[in-house]
């Protein structure tokens, strides 16, 4: 049903109960269509008008489903927990207390609510379980699951999207392509391919997938720092910063949005927000080498080689393939501690081969971004 659809069955029901308004199974159905539009405010106040005598375990759940997708998950999970008491280990009230602690961000409640029988029984669930891990950063394990999953459910497109992504962060490309294709036209499998297509180079193709993807659903972190990203590999470092920042704002603490933010800046010849956005990754951790080495380039840029070469080695004692800290160490050599033009900034930046693997600095930001 298309969303205009769906706003007009509700405003078709809530026309027949005006003239019925004692019809329970009526002012029922509007809450479901209600909910199906989206419309969570109206399909709680129908919900208020039944009969308190009459109110049925479905129409608490149905309560609880308003109340989680309309933004009030605790209230939710808490209603969840009073149905569970009452109807025992029920798979469908199992998995909606789980998704509305995972909404409330009380992750480690979403997990213990996620038995096993209720990932066996549902696919939502069994993609919910996959996330969870992935949230914790428990990538090993989260893949396992996915394994097992996508034997029981190989054709449900969410979770097939889900390990797509997850296989990104685990490096495992023919994975991820392998997946996000069998997931069709999901967001998380559209940004998935344009994220491999720009790994190719493919900046056309991969930037009309990552607006494709964006158009289905616009709180997409991943679609709007690669479409950032996507921009920057063309040329226009100015729309690639906004774009990925927005993407870093939605991740909020995915260190690697935040870098890629920063050299956008950097390259659009913005030091002063290259620079915030540097700091603030270093902020949320101290121990991600490429914000160290993100901060030595930048002084290196400026001339600063005293504070340059501090930051690079410690960029290099974290991790010594950070490819900021040796393009730092690159700058340092070849410049005569003078201010670099910004065209030379661009050049070496994005497209010079530094370390031994012959990767640019841009295949690492594409990288650690994703």
């Amino acid at each position: 049903m298309t969303d205009r659809n769906a706003a007009n069955r509700v405003e078709t029901l809530l026309g027949y109960l005006e003239h019925d308004p004692g019809n329970a199974e009526l002012r029922r159905d509007a809450a479901h269509a209600a909910l199906a539009a989206s419309r969570f405010d109206r399909a709680l106040e129908l919900l208020d008008g039944l009969d308190e005598q009459a109110v049925s375990r479905e129409d608490r759940n149905l309560r609880g489903l308003a109340l989680m997708r309309g933004g009030q998950p605790e209230k939710a999970a808490a209603l969840f927990e009073e149905l569970l008491a009452a109807a025992g280990g029920d798979p469908a009230l199992q998995f909606n207390l789980a998704w509305s602690r995972a909404l409330a961000e009380d992750f480690a409640g979403a997990r213990a609510a996620l038995t096993a029988e209720t990932i066996e029984a549902l696919p939502q669930a069994a993609l919910l379980d996959v996330q969870l891990l992935h949230e914790g950063h428990e990538f090993e394990q989260a893949a396992e699951r996915a394994k097992q999953h996508l034997a029981r459910f190989p054709a449900y497109r969410p979770l097939l999207a889900a390990t797509s992504v997850l296989a990104l962060d685990l490096d495992d490309e023919p994975l991820a392509r392998r997946c996000a294709e069998e997931a069709g036209a999901h967001p998380d499998a559209l940004t998935t391919l344009a994220m491999l297509n720009l790994a190719a180079s493919e900046q056309s193709r991969s930037r009309a997938m990552f607006e494709q993807a964006l158009a289905i659903n616009e709180r997409n972190p991943r679609a709007w720092v690669g479409l950032g990203l996507a921009n920057l590999a063309a040329g226009d470092a100015q729309k690639a910063g906004p774009l990925i920042d927005k993407g870093a704002g939605q991740f909020g603490d995915h260190l690697g949005s935040w870098i890629g933010a920063g050299w956008a800046y950097l390259v659009a010849g913005n030091r002063g927000a290259a620079r915030e956005r540097f700091h603030h990754a270093l902020a949320l951790d101290d121990t991600f080498a490429e914000s160290h080495g993100s901060l030595a380039a930048l002084a290196a840029m400026e001339g600063n080689t005293a504070e340059a070469r501090k930051r690079a080695e410690v960029a290099l004692r974290l991790d010594r393939h950070c490819y900021s800290a040796m393009l730092a160490k690159v700058l340092i050599a070849r410049s005569s501690g003078d201010e670099m033009s910004a065209a030379q900034i661009v050049e070496r930046v994005l497209r010079e081969p530094i370390g031994p693997n012959g990767r640019t600095l841009f295949d690492s930001i594409a990288r650690i971004a994703r």
